[in-house]
Parts: C-alpha cells; sequence; structure tokens
C-alpha cells in the first residue's frame, strides 16, 4: 500500500484533476451571464440613464440639444411644496397599506395554517385578487365606490345608514377609499408568503409548548413569531417598497384628485415628464424617491437586524 504524507497531498482549493476541475473565474462568469444581462440591460441601464437625465434639462418637443444644467432640478424640487406633499401622502399611503396588509395577511394566513374542511379551496379563494390585475382591480372598485349604484353605498341605503357618498371624489374619503383597496390587492401575496413561512415551523415545537401547559398566544409569541420573523421582516420591506412606488392601482381609481389627496410621487413624476414634458425634472424627482426610500428602508432593516441579534 502506498502511503500519501502530507506534503504530496494537494493543496486545499488547488485545481482538481480532470473531471473533477473547478470552474475557473471566467468560466463563473460565463454562467452568470444569462442570469446577468437582463439585469443589466433592464435594471441598471434605465436607472443610470435615469440618473444623468436627472442632471439635463431634456424636455419634450424641444428642437435644441439637451444641456448638463448640473444640480438645478434638485434645488427647484427643494422648493417644490407640491413634490414634498405627494412624498408625504406616498409615505401615508405606503405604511398605511403595508400595516394592515401584514396584519390581516398574518391572521389570514394562521387560519388557513389550521386543519380546516376545503382549505384547499379556501386558499384558492385566497389568492384570487393577486392574479388579477392592477387595471382590473381598480374598475371593479370603482364600480363598488360608484356613487349612484355601487354595491357600497346600495348596502349603506339597504341598512339605512345614510344615502351613500362619493368616495373617491370626497376630500376626506379618497385616500382612506384607496388605502382599503390596496390593502386588499396586495394582502393575498403577503398571506401566501407567511402562510410558507408558517409551514417551514416544525410541527415538534408546537406540540412541545402545548405539553409543556403553554396556551395558543404563548405558543405564537415564543414558537411561531421566532420562527416566522425573517420572512414577516423581509415580505414587510418589500411590500413597502412596491406600495411606495405604486401607480396603476391608484392612477384607474382616482388619478391622483381630488385636489391631489391621492397623488403619490410616482404620479407626480409621472405627469411631469408625460403630461408637462419635464423629462429632466421628473428624473430628479424619481432619484430622490429613490434614494430617501433606500435610506428608510436601510433604517428599518438595520433596526430590526439588531433587534433580532439581541433577541
Amino acid at each position: 500500500m502506498t502511503l500519501v504524507t502530507a506534503t504530496e497531498r494537494p493543496a486545499r482549493g488547488a485545481p482538481r484533476a480532470e473531471g473533477g476541475r473547478r470552474p475557473s473565474g471566467h468560466g463563473t462568469w460565463f454562467l452568470v451571464l444569462p442570469a446577468l444581462i437582463p439585469i443589466l440591460v433592464l435594471s441598471v441601464g434605465p436607472l443610470l440613464y435615469g440618473i444623468s437625465l436627472a442632471f439635463t434639462d431634456a424636455q419634450s418637443g424641444r428642437t435644441r440639444a439637451t444641456q448638463w444644467i448640473g444640480g438645478l432640478n434638485f434645488q427647484d424640487l427643494l422648493h417644490d411644496t407640491l413634490f414634498w406633499e405627494s412624498f408625504r401622502i406616498g409615505l401615508v399611503w405606503a405604511v398605511g397599506v403595508t400595516v394592515p396588509q401584514f396584519l390581516l395577511a398574518l391572521g389570514l394566513a394562521l387560519l388557513l395554517d389550521q386543519d380546516l374542511k376545503l382549505r384547499w379551496l379556501a386558499r384558492a379563494l385566497a389568492i384570487i385578487p393577486w392574479a388579477m390585475p392592477e387595471v382590473v382591480v381598480g374598475v371593479m372598485w370603482r364600480l363598488v365606490y360608484n356613487p349612484d349604484a355601487g354595491v357600497l353605498n346600495e348596502t349603506l341605503r339597504t341598512l339605512g345608514l345614510g344615502d351613500g357618498r362619493d368616495w373617491l371624489s370626497g376630500l376626506s374619503t379618497a385616500l382612506p377609499a384607496v388605502i382599503v383597496v390596496g390593502v386588499w390587492a396586495g394582502m393575498p401575496q403577503t398571506t401566501v408568503t407567511l402562510l410558507a413561512g408558517l409551514q417551514n415551523t416544525p410541527r415538534e415545537l408546537h406540540e412541545a409548548a402545548a405539553m409543556d401547559g403553554a396556551g395558543a398566544w404563548r405558543r405564537f409569541r415564543t414558537v411561531t413569531w421566532p420562527a416566522l420573523r425573517p420572512v414577516a421582516l423581509a415580505i414587510t420591506a418589500l411590500n413597502f417598497i412596491w406600495n411606495f412606488n405604486s401607480f396603476a392601482l391608484v392612477y384607474v381609481l382616482t388619478s391622483g384628485g381630488p385636489g391631489g389627496r391621492t397623488r403619490l410621487p410616482m404620479l407626480f413624476a409621472y405627469e411631469e415628464a408625460f403630461r408637462y414634458g419635464q423629462f429632466g425634472y421628473a428624473a430628479a424627482m424619481g432619484c430622490v424617491m429613490v434614494a430617501v426610500v433606500s435610506v428608510l428602508l436601510a433604517l428599518f432593516l438595520v433596526g430590526r437586524l439588531k433587534g433580532g441579534d439581541e433577541a
């Protein structure tokens, strides 16, 4: 038998022999390119172009060449009260949709995780709003909120709770009415994600806690929630970003009205770019939105992760 000494053994990380050879650096990049190219072309490229456009005076219908103006667009934004008002409305919308969305989805996920009859049917029905395009959801809810023949007003009249009102045109009711639609439309996605996290929680832990006399709330607090917290953190952060960047749903429902009460930042930038032709100014708005949301999200994630480490 031939003994192999330590000096004769191949060094750790050294290239392996033929048939077990590790891919080289060039080979690794070749494998990554099919996924990397669409990201660069469809995401990174437009982002960089939008950032560069924000430092120009680009407008639609101009005959002269676009000029570099530095940070003038951002200086104008600092004094644009309408934009910052839309930003405030966008934050109210994002928080107002994300928080109820998560709480209701968590309750529904806990219910669908139980061993109930026709559970498969309930799960299928729960994801129907997620399968509907936002434009269809907007049109459907416009019919529900219709002041003359809408289901909501007809129900209120039948119950003797008043003659109904124009929910989407009222200054005090437009934003809450749109938030209700946002919660309804986005809740299924959150429910499915949380349900998947619940099903990955070991059943043995629940059984052991029940044998120790722990009630339902204590089992949720000590077993379910610690296992579900990483999933909850991820879906909450993603929901906040998606909700803040919402466009189609609010555009179909109110187009930013009445009086700008539902004009989200994306709607404001859209109007500046495609209604008034101020492409450079709209691009500056987009840069500010990306920067502010990134900072808020980073602070949120750092805080939650530190809290998880201390726990």
